[in-house]
């Protein structure tokens, strides 16, 4: 069995190995990345995944949430969400998802983007973005541009460009939150 826990700093080595197993170096080209870099995950939002007791004790997973403005509505961007290989299909990855989107849903988020597979992003409510609804500031499969609502009504509102938000916003869209 596996716990989930808060990221925390001292993490930071060990999820980046993950990433990098997950991923690879092309991680950071990634047209996602572009709305990461600059921005803030959600500390509140971020979290690991640990199997084992003691000197044992192995991360096994994590998974961060970004804030985004999804076509003008604020929100989360989900990702990257990681898993050791050997573990893929066993839970972690939708534990992970499960805990994060109650957490924003409590925190007062309403809506939720991602860049990924439908058939195993699906099996925690999401879907695919209608094609033309919104864009990312880079290329994307649109296929793989999916959402969640956290709010019903949430993404009736929601066209045009996802982009980072503005500082400021972003701070306002914390406090509300809280």
């Amino acid at each position: 069995m596996f716990e989930i826990e808060h990221e925390r700093p001292e993490h930071a080595a060990e999820i980046d190995a993950l990433l990098d197993l997950s991923f690879g170096p092309g991680r950071y080209a990634k047209t996602a990345q572009r709305l990461r870099e600059g921005n803030t995950a959600v500390p509140e939002l971020c979290y690991v995944a640990f199997m084992g007791e003691g000197a044992e004790r192995k991360l096994v997973g994590s998974l961060s949430f970004w804030p985004v403005v999804i076509g003008g509505v604020d929100g989360l961007m989900l990702g990257p969400l990681a898993v050791v290989p050997q573990l893929r299909g066993q839970g972690v990855g939708i534990n992970l998802m499960k805990r994060g989107l109650a957490d924003a849903k409590a925190l007062g988020y309403r809506l939720v983007i991602l860049v990924g597979d439908e058939p195993y992003y699906v099996k925690v409510g999401f879907g695919p973005v209608p094609p033309g609804r919104l864009t990312m500031p880079g290329p994307v499969d649109p296929r793989r541009l999916l959402y969640r609502e956290l709010d019903l009504g949430a993404f009736g509102h929601a066209h045009g460009p996802i982009t980072k938000p503005v500082p400021s916003r972003a701070a306002d869209a914390k406090k509300a939150a809280v």
